[in-house]
Parts: structure tokens; sequence; C-alpha cells
């Protein structure tokens, strides 16, 4: 939402005109106008003085700035392929960093193998979602399929090997993020 967008929904939840929010900030409507449609942008000063008659704080005003995105579609995600390993990881949740979790989606192709993943603080869930591959984990492998859970600490370096002939797919859930 625009800074003039904000300031109208603002005007128009404290049941203000735009001559009265004007009058209150010392300026003329037709400029509350133009604030408001994103035709001018207001200098600072100006900009307080509108904030001073709203009644609402900088820090206040741009507090939900940032609306939380709730849905993701195929369109949000990025990829990265490393076709010499033979994996590619779609980050299906864009700039997951800032949340506590981060969601991946990991193709491994035949003969494949993701990159090892250095020990981080935090856990981890892998849900296989296709296909047969070996989960390595410090000196332990495990062999896991189609509908198997994986689960653990990020304590040991981990990665995952595709031995079969078929691709393989796996959700990779760590919390903290740790791409």
């Amino acid at each position: 939402m625009s800074i003039g967008q904000k300031i109208r929904r603002l005007r128009q939840v404290q049941q203000l005109t735009q001559e009265e929010l004007a009058q209150r900030s010392e300026l003329t409507k037709g400029f509350i106008s133009q604030v408001e449609r994103d035709l001018t942008s207001p200098s600072v000063a100006t900009f307080m003085d509108i904030l001073e008659a709203l009644g609402v704080s900088p820090e206040a005003f741009f507090k939900d700035e940032e609306e939380t995105q709730i849905v993701f579609s195929e369109e949000d995600a990025f990829t990265f392929e490393d076709d010499a390993a033979g994996y590619g990881v779609d980050y299906i949740v864009p700039n997951a960093q800032k949340n506590a979790m981060e969601p991946t989606l990991w193709r491994i192709a035949p003969m494949g193998s993701s990159k090892v993943l250095a020990p981080f603080e935090g856990e981890f869930f892998a849900y296989v979602l296709s296909g047969r591959l070996d989960f390595c984990r410090g000196d332990d492998v495990f062999s896991v399929e189609e509908k198997d859970t994986i689960y653990a600490a990020g304590d040991a370096p981990c990665f995952f090997r595709n031995l079969s002939s078929e691709e393989a797919t796996v959700l990779w859930v760590s919390n903290p993020p740790n791409f």
C-alpha cells in the first residue's frame, strides 16, 4: 500500500474529510488530494504535519506497511539447479530466512546427490514426496522412500543421494532457516 493510500485510509477511518485534514495540517485540500492519489509526495516536514494531524506516530504509520503473505504460488518460488551434482532446490516461500521455518522442495536426479548441509543449531524434517534415496547424516545412512518422514536435530552434516533410476522429490523444512 502506498503512502498516499495509507493516509487516505487513516483519514477515512477517522471520518475526516480531505478539507478537515488539510485544515488540521495547515495544507490545502488540493494538496491532500494529490498526496492521497500519489500524484505528489510531501516533504518530510509536511508528511510529519499530516501524521500529527492524524494523531499517528511515524513508527505506527509504517509498522504494518508490509502485508503478510500467507498463500504462495508457483510464480513466487525461485529455483537453484546444480546439474553437475544432479539436484535442484525450489525455494517455495521467498525470503523465508526472516521466518521461523524455511520450506524447500528438493529434486535429486537419478545417480545424483544434494549438497552437504553443514551442521546448524536447530532441527529439520523432510518428507519424501516421490522416489527412493539414501539420506546420509553424519556416519549414518538411511534408506528412505515415498511417504517416509525424516525428523532430526541439525547437529550433523547431511545430504541426499539417489542411487535409483527415478528422480526423487523431498519437501525439506528447517528451523531456523539455514540456506
